[in-house]
C-alpha cells in the first residue's frame, strides 16, 4: 500500500487548480484597480463614471455568454416584479459603489484607497446593527475600534490625503456594506435567491441603463473625446477593453474561489489581497508612503482579523 495518497495525481492536479483559481483572483482584482487608476489619474481619462459603464456592459455580455453558452452556473430566472425591483435596487447601490470607488481613484493613491476599503466590516456592522434585528456579541463591535482608529492614523500620514477622494472612498465602502446587507434582506427567501453570478447577470444591464444617463449630463460629450483621444492613441479602446474585461473575471473568479474554498481559508486571502495589491501599487506608481500611513493600514488590518475571528466564533 503507498503511504503517498496525499500527493496522488488527482490531489496534486486539485491543488493546482484551486492555486490557479487564487493567483487569477488576485491578478483580475489587482490588474482592474491598478488599470483603473492608471487611466483615471496617469493616463488622464477623466471619466469615472463612462469607464464603470464600461465594465457593466462588459459584465452584461460575459456574464450572459458565461451562463447561457458556457453553462458556468444554471440559469436562475427573475420571478415577479417584486423580485426585479429588489435586483434594481441593489443595482442602485452597487453602482453608487463602484462610480464612487473609481472617482477616489483619481484623486487618492490605490495604497490609501485599500486601507479606507479594508473599514468595510465596520459599516456592514453598522448597517446590520440599524436594518435588521440581528445583533452581534459586544466583543464583535469592540473589535471594529482599531479598523476605524487604523483609518484615522493612516488619514493623519497620508502624503497625497485629498479630502474629496476621502469622502467618495469613504462612499464607496459604505455602499459595498450596505449592498450586502440589502442583498441579505432583500433576497432572503428560497424563491428569491440568486447566487452571485446570476445576481450580477440582472444588476449588469440596470446598471448600464442607470449610468448611460448620468455619464451623458455629467460627462458631456464623453463618447465624442474618448473617440477623439482614441484617434491620437488608439491603444486607449485596448485600454478600456481589457479594463472592462477584467471586471468582469474579478466577479467570476471571486466565486469560483468562494466555491471551491472555506471561507477561512477566503477570509485570509482577502485580507492578503489588501496587502498585496499596497505593496504592487506602491512598487508600480511610486506614490510616497510614511511610516504612520503605513502603521495605521496596519492597524486596521488587524482589526479586521480580529473581527473575523470575533464573529467565527460567536456563530
Amino acid at each position: 500500500m503507498s503511504t503517498k495518497g496525499n500527493w496522488s495525481p488527482p490531489a496534486v492536479s486539485g491543488r493546482l487548480f484551486t492555486f490557479g483559481l487564487v493567483a487569477s483572483w488576485y491578478s483580475s482584482n489587482i490588474g482592474v484597480l491598478l488599470l483603473n487608476k492608471y487611466l483615471l489619474s496617469n493616463y488622464g481619462f477623466k471619466y469615472p463614471i463612462f469607464l464603470t459603464m464600461c465594465h457593466m456592459a462588459a459584465c452584461s455580455l460575459l456574464s450572459y455568454v458565461a451562463i447561457a453558452w458556457l453553462r458556468v452556473v444554471p440559469m436562475q430566472t427573475v420571478r415577479s416584479r417584486l423580485q426585479f425591483l429588489k435586483i434594481t435596487t441593489l443595482s442602485l447601490v452597487f453602482c453608487g459603489s463602484v462610480v464612487s470607488g473609481n472617482v477616489s481613484l483619481k484623486y487618492l493613491p490605490v495604497s490609501f484607497n485599500q486601507a479606507v476599503g479594508a473599514t468595510t466590516p465596520f459599516f456592514t456592522a453598522v448597517f446590520a446593527y440599524l436594518m435588521t434585528v440581528k445583533r452581534e456579541a459586544w466583543i464583535t463591535y469592540i473589535t471594529l475600534i482599531p479598523v476605524v482608529t487604523g483609518v484615522i492614523i493612516a488619514s493623519g500620514g497620508e502624503p497625497s490625503f485629498h479630502l474629496f477622494g476621502f469622502i467618495m472612498c469613504v462612499g464607496a465602502t459604505a455602499a459595498r456594506a450596505l449592498k450586502s446587507v440589502l442583498q441579505g434582506i432583500l433576497l432572503s427567501s428560497e424563491g428569491e435567491k440568486l447566487n452571485s453570478m446570476n445576481l450580477l447577470l440582472y444588476m449588469a444591464p440596470i446598471a448600464v441603463v442607470l449610468l448611460l444617463p448620468a455619464t451623458l449630463v455629467m460627462e458631456e460629450n464623453v463618447v465624442g473625446i474618448t473617440m477623439a483621444l482614441a484617434r491620437e492613441d488608439f491603444k486607449l479602446i485596448w485600454y478600456l477593453l481589457f479594463n472592462s474585461t477584467l471586471a468582469y473575471f474579478v466577479n467570476l473568479t471571486n466565486f469560483l474561489v468562494t466555491k471551491h474554498t472555506s471561507a477561512l481559508t477566503l477570509q485570509v486571502l482577502g485580507n492578503a489581497k489588501g496587502a498585496v495589491a499596497v505593496v504592487v501599487s506602491i512598487l508600480i506608481f511610486k506614490n510616497p508612503v510614511t511610516v504612520t500611513g503605513m502603521l495605521g493600514y496596519t492597524v486596521t488590518v488587524i482589526g479586521v482579523i480580529l473581527y473575523s475571528e470575533a464573529k467565527k466564533r460567536s456563530k
